[in-house]
């Protein structure tokens, strides 16, 4: 019986197991939940998978077309308990599906705007036409808005006046007009409507997707939705859903319509919840990578990929949401934040708008951590950025034992420094099943700091029943089969320990020239913002330890969350940072690694741990000295 790897989404899990087995009985056998009420038997219809790619599974039988339709079946769903596995896999378990919960960064630093959106609603009782006043409709609500509210030039579209009698005389007369940027009229509503209004921000990020709510009288949150990005069958990192769009013109159209039809199912959740319809959403702002940019606007990303990494398209733009087919009232406005540069998308304009690093005069450092990591620097007077190729290993990819950040999922270690013990915490205390991004780091910080490990990351020859040698291997004991959902040791690995170097080492570069460039030192900052999902758990000390981050003082540190977000929605209240937005695409600095002097010999220091020249981190070198090692 040969061995395949299955890799389960959005886990993230990769496991080696024998082929010739149900998909649901690997995933039990591993630890990865997936809802069957029905104890496998195929009565229950509840343990529903997506398959992309269905060459390496057994054939659709008669009992999953029971509980799957014929349209379900070709979007490839299957049932895990009926699904034998035959090769390589990639197994998405879709919401439904699934009974783990994963934890989610939905909420980031936000700071005070001045509430002005650019949708606003207008009363208006019209005067009836006579036989003395025969002005078209157009001409009588074009006027009123005139006379009374001072609109001058409003556009009409065909969709609005192909409704516009009905309405009119629906409500006799009585309307609430709906006006975007004080030039285009995108609604017309029977009645006085104007206690509600709303907005949508959303951050489409590379593996989840966050929506707010926003009341745009207000300028409060109202609902927060997020869902996991449904692209992710087709590639966990940017690069792989490239190129897949390279496959075929349709893959691209395919990857914009799972991206919109997340969006629609965020807006119709959240809606749900506030006792609203999707008509009451009268615009949205987006932001996302470069890429998520293109995919969600359709436009084919593949050049972003190539040297010398060029979009398409930078700045701000204004589609309507019919053309983007979002559930709303057609002529709704979507505004698509600024990009910087191919690999320093709009997510990354929000996080500068969010952190307010662009108002302040004090000097700081912000670093969005994820797959991609960008790196700002700078303040008021200038600010100079960088993207690092930091990869997908602190979302626990490539990593032996790694996970996302889910249920179950090693979040914290601590090592004994004497006695080399292990204590750890998991994400809901459940028994472990693997380990996330902070557990990992946290582990070969605690590893370094306990001697285990010297400062090229290599295991040191001393005796401890958890340094195990696995097919010739060394690895490190964190939790003992006895304690695992799965019965077997989670251990960190030389390789993994090599993964978290290169993802830091590339952090670590691409902060160090930025703040050359833009001629800071360490002792320059009075500021560190981390932002991103990740970057909001991760021990500041762990962090500096293994040297992703600069030996400052960690009072400096300020972990702001998902300011992307956040940056979405300060731009969807408030004209003037909208305004802000733009100018911040035009004026950053984009400072590209790879053609840098100083790329190649300060990435190979980066890699030692916490760096080639020690001296510059004095704080982990007392507290080595400290634990005797």
């Amino acid at each position: 019986m040969k061995k395949i790897t299955i890799q389960f989404e959005p886990e993230g899990r990769r496991i080696e197991t024998d082929s010739e087995q149900k998909i649901l009985d690997i995933a039990e056998a591993f630890g990865i939940d997936i809802r069957s009420e029905c104890g496998g038997k195929a009565s229950c219809g509840k343990c529903r998978i997506i398959i992309q790619d269905q060459s390496n599974v057994s054939e659709v039988i008669g009992l999953e077309r029971n509980h799957l339709s014929e349209s379900e079946i070709s979007d490839g769903y299957r049932l895990a308990c009926c699904t034998i596995a035959k090769g390589n896999l990639v197994v998405e378990i879709p919401e439904e599906s699934r009974i783990r919960i994963r934890r989610i960064q939905i909420t980031g630093m936000e700071l005070p705007v001045k509430l002005e959106p650019l949708v606003k609603k207008f009363h208006l009782i019209l005067p009836k036409p006579t036989l003395y006043d025969i002005r078209p409709d157009a001409e009588r609500l074009l006027d009123a808005l005139e006379s009374e509210y001072g609109l001058k030039n409003i556009k009409l579209s065909q969709k609005v006046l192909s409704n516009l009698p009905s309405i009119l005389r629906e409500k006799n007369w009585d309307i609430t007009a709906v006006v975007w940027n004080n030039e285009k009229l995108i609604a017309l509503e029977s009645g006085d409507t104007t206690s509600t209004l709303y907005g949508f921000a959303v951050d489409i990020g590379t593996s989840k997707i966050v929506g707010y709510l926003v009341n745009l009288i207000n300028g409060e949150t109202e609902e927060i939705v997020y869902i996991e990005n449904p692209q992710i069958t087709h590639g966990e990192d940017i690069m792989t859903r490239i190129s897949y769009t390279l496959e075929g013109e349709k893959n691209l159209q395919r990857l914009q319509r799972l991206v919109v039809g997340a969006i629609n199912s965020l807006v119709k959740q959240a809606c749900s919840k506030v006792g609203i319809t999707n008509r009451n959403i009268y615009e949205f702002t987006i932001v996302g990578n470069t890429a998520m940019h293109h995919f969600f606007l359709g436009i084919q990303p593949k050049y972003v990929s190539y040297t010398p990494y060029v979009p398409a398209v930078k700045s701000p733009l204004n589609v309507r949401a019919s053309d983007l087919n979002l559930a709303s009232a057609p002529e709704v406005n979507v505004y698509v934040l600024p990009c910087v540069a191919g690999f320093v998308g709009a997510d990354a304009v929000g996080d500068v708008i969010a952190s307010g690093i662009c108002d302040s005069e004090e000097h700081s450092l912000l670093i969005d951590v994820g797959t991609n990591t960008e790196v700002f620097v700078g303040n008021s007077e200038s600010i100079l950025s960088c993207s690092c190729a930091s990869g997908p290993a602190f979302e626990g990819a490539h990593i032996k034992y790694g996970m996302k950040a889910v249920t179950g999922a090693i979040e914290k270690i601590k090592i004994n420094p004497e006695t080399l013990d292990v204590t750890y915490k998991t994400i809901g205390n459940e028994p472990p099943v693997g380990i996330c991004g902070s557990g990992i780091l946290d582990g070969i910080s605690e590893l370094f700091r306990a001697g285990i490990i010297n400062n090229r990351g290599r295991f040191n020859q001393i005796e401890c029943e958890r340094l195990k040698q696995q097919n010739g291997k060394k690895e490190f004991v964190i939790a003992w089969g006895s304690e695992t959902i799965t019965g077997k040791n989670i251990t960190i690995t030389q390789e993994d320990i090599g993964e978290i170097q290169l993802a830091k080492g590339a952090i670590h570069t691409g902060v160090a020239i930025t703040m050359r460039r833009r001629g800071y030192t360490k002792d320059d900052l009075d500021h560190v913002y981390i932002a991103g999902a990740f970057g909001y758990h991760i021990d500041p000390l762990s962090a500096k330890t293994i040297g992703m981050l600069p030996d400052i003082p960690t009072e400096k540190i300020k972990f702001v969350g998902n300011t992307a977000v956040t940056g979405a929605k300060m731009c969807l209240i408030s004209r003037e940072t909208r305004e802000k937005a733009y100018n911040l695409s035009k004026n950053i600095q984009y400072l590209e690694l790879a053609v840098d002097p100083d790329f190649q010999k300060e990435f190979v220091n980066s890699m030692y741990i916490p760096h080639k020249n020690i001296e510059e981190y004095p704080t982990i070198l007392k507290l080595r000295e400290k634990s005797g090692n």
